[in-house]
């Protein structure tokens, strides 16, 4: 399927949304799940916006900049909560939040 200007963006969000539901599925497994909270509470919703931007983005709507301006805002506050964990699947769902920030803002101006 050609997605056009959308590909990168597309795969990005994807691959963010993955991540974060890995990240919240391990961070429920840490020691101290309490600590993690914001971790999971941000992998949550930043899995949902990057799912909807997909959708939205495969749909060629006229709301997907809107939704990829939120989504890049959503995704930047994760990563950054991210990145304060030492934890692996932290630092590599921080790397994937911030990629997809990259990309839905680029996409989104």
């Amino acid at each position: 399927m050609d997605f056009g200007n959308f590909k990168s963006c597309i795969e990005a969000c994807h691959v963010c949304a993955a991540y974060c539901d890995k990240c919240a599925t391990e961070c429920l497994k840490e020691d101290d799940v309490k600590m993690m909270a914001e971790c999971i509470r941000l992998d949550i919703q930043c899995a949902q916006i990057c799912r909807l931007a997909a959708s939205f983005m495969a749909q060629n709507s006229e709301h997907a900049k809107g939704i990829c301006r939120l989504c890049a805002d959503i995704c930047r506050k994760c990563g950054d909560e991210c990145a304060k964990h030492e934890a692996d699947h932290c630092q590599e769902c921080a790397k994937a939040c911030h990629r997809c920030a990259d990309e839905c803002a680029a996409m989104a101006s």
